[in-house]
């Protein structure tokens, strides 16, 4: 994930530590879902406490919730958007930009969904370093029920570079 280094009034960018974006698509019920799981590793400047608050500030800021509820992105100036394309997922925010390499069943439930189930956690993962493999025993463990009601969670619509 790549970061700017703007910061808001509330959030200095080091504190955040490093971003990494995880894609993975499950199947509650009877069709696949598109998750897209943003995390900061807990390296950040002031430690992983200063992180999770510069999380939870950087969304009050945005006036996303971190408590578990969805929030509908595709209402008209919302602050996070996503774009799909040559097997990438690009996620666009004030002050963050991050870009995965997404896995050919995640591509098909994004296209088949037109929505993608983004989570951003207010929890560092400090285990998840970007470029090593996350197993599904780890994803599992990190996604738990703690993390589900205090992340924020918004359902994007799935943009595409027009032709």
């Amino acid at each position: 994930m790549t970061a700017s280094e703007t910061s808001t009034s509330g959030v200095q960018r080091g504190q955040l530590g490093t971003l990494s974006v995880l894609a993975w698509a499950g199947e509650p019920e009877t069709h696949q879902n598109p998750y897209l799981l943003a995390y900061s590793l807990g390296d950040g400047t002031d430690g992983p406490v200063a992180g999770t608050a510069a999380v939870r500030t950087l969304f009050a800021e945005l006036g996303i919730p971190v408590d578990g509820q969805v929030v509908d992105g595709s209402r008209p100036g919302f602050p996070v958007r996503l774009l799909v394309e040559g097997g990438q997922a690009v996620l666009n925010m004030p002050y963050l930009n991050a870009q995965c390499t997404v896995p050919p069943e995640w591509l098909q439930a994004a296209a088949e969904q037109s929505t993608v189930h983004f989570m951003f956690a207010s929890r560092p993962w400090p285990q998840a370093v970007p470029g090593r493999p996350v197993s599904e025993e780890m994803l599992t463990a990190f996604v738990d029920e703690d993390l589900l009601t205090t992340s924020a969670h918004c359902l994007l619509p799935v943009g595409r570079l027009r032709k």
